[in-house]
């Protein structure tokens, strides 16, 4: 008679099927009810909300997230709220190594997410609103729950799986922000002050990133960096008589294309400066080919094109490319220029005929993951300020920037344990993927600690929408995520 199948797996395993289902039960239960709260509490990010500490959001979600962990019991846990002085406050706990490997390498694993949210923006889904939670056919939607509220939730619930199974594993700690969605700048003095606190870091676990899909477990290779700042034209006092000045006076905006067209081919989009492009690594290039096979047109249909009726058929926008191998670079390794807001503009319906006297643009571009952000921010400003057409005033404003990430190189047994955790929650091969958005802490960890393996996945699959309207978490594919952060834990030697 064959014996059971948990007695023919090892003392330090992780039975896989019971980490799903304590994971599934912990969401089901709990978690869902949390995050539809989180979600509620317009937790913006200091960029976007100015009075963020008299407001007091960033407070109410980071101690509701703090009562909700300490409700869960985690054997050995501590946490505290830790604050410095005009800072987002940050969260921190600490859960110590179990007996059978605290005489091991005495290695940690640091567990990181964030509570701060992009602002509302436009376009929701009638029914649906940043602030007003729905789940519908498997997705919470609102804005924060998967970029990424969820994180620290499910970072308790993976170890609680460990727990509850007596699996042993190193000493675990997290770090919990509220500035990330603002580029990190409070972290770094947090790191300092907790530094020894972090111990010798030997695996990172960050859920802030992205999925190529919901059918497999995704790693993030690469994220791009970011420099942004505001572009101002000014080339009058007041607004006037169109009719009197045009053709006299030059247009703010027209002023505006000509600095830009210094930046960016505005046909191609390519960026002009040589300084911002970087060669991307063999290894890199070999995972895009192997990721584009597994994706294919999926890399692009995944955006809400626009589209109108012609001739009886739906024509749709198109992207740059439609090479799926080109499309993942063009968002990971090619630096690209945005424009993510306007001033000095009246609304249509006020728009009458004035000659506006200013301009002025919020520029955002996305740096590939080996280019230094402050040199890029510095060559913007020469670029774009100097010798203005008509001796306009034109001024670059600096909003900061972040220096992308590129991850080490996996060890052998960080591979394995993602491969059999994809297949054993997913039933398919982990992929992996370089991500266009910027998580600074990322950068700041791998030179801290540059023998830590970097596990750093998401949620923010097709047609979630992190940042814009109906962003939504896949429920499913969080609950599998949630398991195999648990599994990929358990593994660590």
């Amino acid at each position: 008679m064959n014996a059971p199948l948990h007695k023919e797996i090892p003392a330090h395993a992780l039975n896989a099927e019971k980490a799903l289902s304590d994971v599934t039960h912990a969401w089901d239960s709990q978690i869902l009810k949390e995050l539809t709260r989180y979600i509620e509490v317009p937790a913006k990010s200091p960029a976007f909300d100015v009075n963020w500490q008299a407001n007091g959001h960033l407070d109410h979600v980071l101690r509701q997230t703090a009562e909700w962990m300490e409700a869960q019991k985690v054997t050995g846990l501590t946490l505290e709220i830790v604050r410095l002085p005009g800072r987002t406050p940050v969260l921190f706990f600490d859960i110590p190594a179990t007996r059978a490997l605290a005489e091991g390498t005495g290695q940690t694993i640091l567990m990181y997410g964030h509570l701060d949210k992009q602002p509302e923006f436009n376009g929701w889904r009638h029914d649906l609103g940043p602030w007003t939670p729905k789940y519908e056919d498997g997705k919470l939607f609102g804005r924060g729950g998967a970029d990424d509220g969820y994180a620290a939730y499910a970072s308790i619930a993976a170890v609680q799986a460990l727990k509850n199974q007596n699996t042993p594993h190193p000493r675990i700690v997290g770090l919990i922000e509220t500035c990330e969605e603002s580029g990190s700048y409070d972290l770094l003095p947090y790191i300092d002050l907790l530094r020894t606190r972090l111990g010798d870091v030997g695996l990172v676990i960050c859920l802030d990133s992205g999925a190529g899909n919901y059918d497999q477990l995704w790693l993030t290779t690469s994220l791009r960096g970011m420099a942004s700042g505001t572009l101002k034209v000014e080339i009058l006092t007041e607004g006037v008589h169109s009719g009197d000045a045009s053709g006299l006076v030059p247009s703010s905006f027209r002023i505006m294309r000509q600095v830009l067209d210094r930046l960016e081919d505005s046909k191609s989009g390519r960026l002009l400066p040589a300084s911002f492009h970087c060669e991307v690594p063999a290894d890199r290039l070999a995972q895009a080919k192997a990721t584009a096979n597994i994706l294919g047109d999926e890399v692009y249909k995944r955006f809400p094109w626009a589209h109108f009726d012609c001739g009886g058929s739906t024509a749709f926008a198109l992207p740059t490319t439609t090479d799926p191998l080109q499309a993942l670079l063009n968002r990971t390794w090619a630096p690209t220029l945005s424009v993510t807001g306007a001033e000095g503009f009246p609304t249509l319906e006020n728009a009458g005929n004035v000659l506006r006297p200013y301009t002025a643009f919020k520029l955002s571009l996305r740096l590939p993951p080996l280019v230094e952000a402050a040199a890029a921010v510095a060559e913007m400003k020469t670029l774009l300020e100097d010798n203005a057409p008509y001796q306009a005033r034109v001024t670059f404003e600096s909003g900061g920037g972040a220096t992308g990430w590129n991850a080490p190189s996996s060890t052998a047994w960080f591979e394995q344990a993602l491969q059999s955790a994809s297949q054993s929650h997913f039933g398919a091969a982990a992929g992996h993927i370089g991500q266009g958005g910027t998580i600074p802490l990322m950068n700041m960890l791998s030179q801290g600690f540059p023998k830590a393996q970097m596990m750093v996945c998401g949620v923010l699959g097709p047609k979630s929408n992190a940042h814009g309207p109906n962003e939504f978490l896949h429920v499913p594919y969080a609950k599998k995520l949630t398991a195999s952060v648990a599994a990929v834990m358990a593994a660590m030697p």
